[in-house]
């Protein structure tokens, strides 16, 4: 079996690009194009139909995805339950975080990981957390550090590690700003600055706000939560960020009778056999996390 070929096809029904595959494996477009018509002549079928730059998966290839999937997550598990037989806490460690994470939280806990175990190689990746939820579920990665699904995923176990209160936001010239407290009506009056609708963030704050208060003036969306702040500093409107944000030229408005939280935690395949590295991590993390 032919492994690197399985992979080059789940690149490329990924990004519907051979040019984006290669990127992703780092290999040149004509060899992830062998890969392909390597893996179409043992099949006798065609996978992709090529559209221009674009290509996109045939009724054969819609029809290998999850079985190439499946086959990649037994190889993984096959290795990784191998590398287990030794003790020595070592090799790649695939994880998966939000920005805000990245930035906020994560720098002094790795920092003291890589301290304590220096012979594991970090391969980090940023997205959103919803993203990063399902690339955990397609096996891509060993854990995601993340905003914990408002609802579990079946396939994931999640560990929560820290409660992050979101407060009211808004820039030190703002007409709320210095209130000792407002009403959501008076907030309401405001435009606002919010991540996309379906986050999970997103859905916290309107499944909060929206019970009490109609349709928001929401004049910006953007997911970046370090964007969102900046955007509240210059004046374009309140937001609700995490209190750990507070502070300079972004000040926290009391609304009475709001109290918004959402959760930071970590997921991992329930069916996968965790490395010695990914479980080193988690003991670190749960050592941090405050609950």
């Amino acid at each position: 079996m032919d492994i690197s070929s399985y992979q080059a096809f789940l690149a490329v029904a990924e990004h519907t690009s051979f040019s984006l595959a290669a990127e992703k494996l780092h290999l040149t477009q004509p060899a992830i194009s062998k890969r392909i018509a390597q893996l179409e002549a043992s099949l006798g079928v065609t996978l992709f139909d090529r559209l221009g730059r674009r290509v996109c998966l045939t009724t054969a290839g819609r029809a290998l995805q999850p079985v190439a999937e499946r086959i990649l997550n037994d190889v993984r598990e096959t290795r990784q339950v191998i590398a287990n037989l030794s003790t020595e806490i070592s090799g790649t460690l695939s994880i998966v975080t939000s920005h805000h994470i990245g930035l906020r939280r994560l720098p002094p806990i790795l920092k003291d990981y890589i301290r304590r175990y220096p012979a594991v190689r970090l391969d980090l990746a940023f997205m959103d957390s919803e993203q990063a939820c399902h690339a955990v579920e397609r096996g891509e990665y060993e854990l995601g550090i993340v905003t914990l699904p408002l609802r579990p995923m079946a396939a994931l176990s999640a560990t929560a590690l820290w409660n992050d209160p979101l407060v009211i936001a808004v820039a030190t010239d703002h007409p709320l700003a210095g209130k000792t407290t407002v009403t959501l009506e008076k907030l309401g009056q405001h435009p606002a600055i919010l991540p996309a609708i379906g986050t999970y963030t997103r859905t916290i704050i309107e499944a909060t706000i929206l019970q009490h208060q109609g349709v928001l003036d929401v004049i910006l969306e953007t997911n970046y939560l370090e964007t969102l702040r900046t955007m509240v500093a210059i004046g374009l409107g309140w937001s609700a960020l995490p209190r750990k944000m507070m502070g300079g030229d972004v000040v926290e408005v009391a609304v009475h009778g709001l109290a918004i939280q959402r959760t930071l935690g970590v997921v991992q395949h329930q069916k996968r056999t965790l490395s010695h590295a990914a479980e080193a991590l988690l003991n670190v993390l749960k050592g941090d996390g405050v609950g």
